[in-house]
């Protein structure tokens, strides 16, 4: 039996975490993380999502990184399979090509049977069209659908 949702938590969220601007962002990142604390869901991650956060000045790296250490379950490889599926998303036009990163954070998750991805990424995660557009190449290729959301969504729907 299963514990708990099981989460990627993508880039986007850690950005907001230490924002500093104390808005609903920052704060949804904030009681997302003492859910996990709490463990109200299990938190995962990539080494893609790392790679991305080394790119933060070197502080706001380090406290990224060590929050990721603190709460992470586990930080995931990216597979050849979630490569795969990640450039069937690109393929479809479901994802750009320019951002190959967001497939292959959502491929991921998808490859490692987790029920989230978490982001703030409306851009090309967070989307209708790739809710919609992913959930079918998922089930195509033998996957199940997941859920693409942000921290504030998933908060709300376990109230």
């Amino acid at each position: 039996m299963e514990c708990c949702p099981k989460l990627f938590i993508e880039t986007s969220v850690f950005n907001f975490y230490f924002e500093g601007k104390q808005g609903q962002k920052q704060k949804d990142a904030i009681w997302l993380f003492e859910a996990i604390a709490k463990g109200t869901y299990e938190a995962y991650t990539s080494e893609a999502v790392i790679k991305e956060l080394r790119s933060a000045s070197g502080e706001k790296f380090t406290q990224m990184n060590a929050l990721s250490k603190l709460y992470f379950k586990m930080t995931l490889e990216p597979s050849l399979e979630a490569k795969r599926m990640a450039n069937i998303y690109i393929a479809k036009g479901i994802i750009p090509a320019k951002f190959r990163i967001d497939a292959l954070h959502i491929a991921t998750a998808v490859v490692n049977s987790l029920d989230f991805v978490i982001s703030f990424n409306y851009g090309h995660i967070v989307k209708t069209k790739t809710m919609i557009g992913a959930g079918l190449a998922n089930l195509r290729e033998g996957y199940r659908q997941i859920g693409l959301c942000t921290p504030t969504e998933v908060l709300e729907y376990d109230r």
